[in-house]
Formats: C-alpha cells, sequence, structure tokens
C-alpha cells in the first residue's frame, strides 16, 4: 500500500506542476512511514515541503495555496496530531467553497496515517473518521488495499473539494497485491462488494477489513454464505449498496477500529433501520473499538477480532 501511495504522488507530481507535498519530515526522510521517499530529491525542495512541527500551519498553508489555483497534498505525520490543524481543516477549508459562493474552492488531500494494532500507544493508534464525517464540505476516504489506495488518491487529487484521505498503518506493508499502471481512478463515494453473500452483510473499512475477510471466510466453512462490503468512501459513504445488501439478506454486522459511540457505523446502522426496517430479520450489530483511550499495551484487545465478529454474526443469525 505504502508504494502504491509513493508512486501515485509521483507521478501527480510528474503530471501537474501545481500539485505541491508539506508535511513534517516529509522532505530528507521520505516520512515516517517512507511515503514520500526520493520525492524531494527527485521534484525539489518546493514542491516537496518540509515543514514546522506545526498541523495548524500545514492545514491552513495547504488552504491558502489551493485557494491560489495549487493543488497540495499535506501529510499529518499521525491521524492523532490533526486536532491542532482542525481550525483550519474544519472551519477554512471544509467551508471555502460555500461561504465564497463558488468563487474559491480547496482542492487540499490531507493525508493521515490511521488507526491502532502496531503498538503506538495512544498519541499513535486512534481513528478520528467520526470527527471529519461530521463535517459537510469534507469528502472522508478510508481505504484497505493497494489498488484502491491508488485509485482514491488519484481520484482525491483530481477533485475540487477538501479530502480526508486515512491510511491504516498497520496495513501500509502487510496489504500486498498487483496495481493497475497508469492514471487508475476508483470514484469517490463508491463501495466495493469483495464478497458476494445470502444470508448475511459484513460492512467494513480500513484497517478492520483482514478482519472482516477472515471471519467472512471462517463462516462460508460452516454454510454460512456473508455479503462482505468496503464502504472505501467515509463520506459520502454508498447508501444504496449497504442498503440494498441489507434489505437482501435481512442481518448486518458493522465492523470498525473507531469507538463506538457516534461512530460511523452507528451512522450506517441508523440509516439502515429507518430506510428498511421492515426488512430486516435482526437488528443491526455493530463491533468496533471500545469508547476509551486508546490502550498502549492491550491494543490487538481493542481492535474488532476475527472472534468478536464471528460472535456478532451468530447473534444476529439466532435472533
Amino acid at each position: 500500500m505504502v508504494q502504491a501511495i509513493a508512486g501515485t504522488l509521483d507521478q501527480a507530481l510528474a503530471q501537474d506542476e501545481r500539485v505541491v507535498l508539506l508535511g513534517e519530515d516529509i522532505g530528507r526522510r521520505g516520512g515516517v512511514f517512507l511515503a514520500t521517499e526520493g520525492l524531494q530529491a527527485r521534484y525539489g525542495a518546493r514542491r516537496v515541503i518540509d515543514t514546522p512541527l506545526n498541523e495548524g500551519a500545514i492545514i491552513g498553508a495547504a488552504v491558502g495555496l489551493a485557494a491560489m489555483g495549487m493543488r497540495p497534498v499535506a501529510e499529518i505525520q499521525f491521524a492523532d496530531y490533526v486536532f491542532p490543524g482542525m481550525d483550519q481543516l474544519v472551519s477554512q477549508a471544509a467551508t471555502l467553497r460555500y461561504r465564497s459562493g463558488g468563487e474559491f474552492a480547496a482542492p487540499v488531500v490531507i493525508r493521515m496515517p490511521s488507526g491502532g494494532g502496531v503498538k503506538g500507544g495512544l498519541w499513535h493508534s486512534q481513528s478520528p473518521e467520526a470527527h471529519f464525517v461530521h463535517t459537510p464540505g469534507l469528502q472522508v476516504v478510508a481505504v484497505s488495499t493497494p489498488s484502491d489506495a491508488k485509485g482514491l488518491l488519484g481520484s482525491a487529487l483530481l477533485g475540487d473539494d477538501p479530502v480526508v484521505f486515512l491510511e491504516p498503518k498497520r496495513l501500509y506493508r502487510a496489504s500486498k497485491e498487483e496495481v493497475p499502471d497508469g492514471g487508475y481512478i476508483v470514484p469517490i463515494g463508491q463501495a466495493a462488494v469483495r464478497r458476494e453473500g445470502t444470508d448475511l452483510t459484513l460492512v467494513s473499512y480500513g484497517a478492520s477489513m483482514p478482519e472482516a475477510v477472515k471471519a467472512a471466510d471462517e463462516l462460508a466453512q460452516v454454510g454460512v454464505s456473508a455479503e462482505l462490503i468496503d464502504l472505501r468512501t467515509l463520506l459520502p459513504w454508498d447508501r444504496d449498496l449497504v442498503l440494498g445488501s441489507a434489505a437482501r439478506t435481512g442481518r448486518v454486522v458493522l465492523v470498525a477500529d473507531a469507538p463506538r459511540q457516534a461512530s460511523v457505523m452507528s451512522e450506517i446502522a441508523a440509516t439502515i433501520c429507518e430506510e428498511i426496517l421492515d426488512q430486516l430479520l435482526a437488528p443491526p450489530l455493530r463491533v468496533t473499538g471500545f469508547d476509551t483511550p486508546y490502550p498502549y499495551a492491550q491494543d490487538r484487545l481493542y481492535l474488532p477480532s476475527v472472534t468478536r465478529i464471528l460472535f456478532a454474526a451468530k447473534q444476529a443469525l439466532d435472533y
């Protein structure tokens, strides 16, 4: 995945002189996870910019560049560190088109490694996507495969709206596959069906997808046909695909790393109940992180496991 991201950024820099990268340590070092390795040497320090350790300045500068016609890609070293820049992201980038009556746009991509499972402790493991999904004017992407990382980042780089691009750090080098060559694009707002099924719908995104895939495999071994949906985009999310699948199977299990309360999956569960309640055979169930600060020593216990997903699936099937 990290190679797919680096290659997409390289291609964007080569093809469009308006594209600039900025962030902490992204230049000479190539970023903490080496997603920008070698790009400053290739394109220079004016287009791959090492910034001070100041998220407000990083996002604020990106918004200013975008308003003046550039296409900046800002890296927040870890998603946990975005909060000092939330005013610039939520109050400035997300509202620029609306409050200028369309005179200005904010084609900013804010990349950030998110999620846990790497023994990073509290400040390197959070999943803050609900904050962004609650903000009108933003688009929010959470990838789980190298191909989608390339295709959705490519799509984000072409759009005129600010995109929060969440990259699950524990999949950077664990997720491997062949990726399409050239200018591959995945449209923002379209989920993907990773497995078709008839008995149960599993919905997930980002770093939780490998566990959801394993759970679907284990369910198949005992004769349960699970449809597996990868949301890919959290704002906007693919309502038609999710609701259609839920209506066909009648049972839904929603899986995500983020805390349970007021989460993305809470919104999806509520929408399912509002729109197709009479077609459900069981209430939607959530398998998520817990409503606690992210733990240091017990991070694997915090995250959704295959066992927890299978337990929820059994609850839905036995309802």
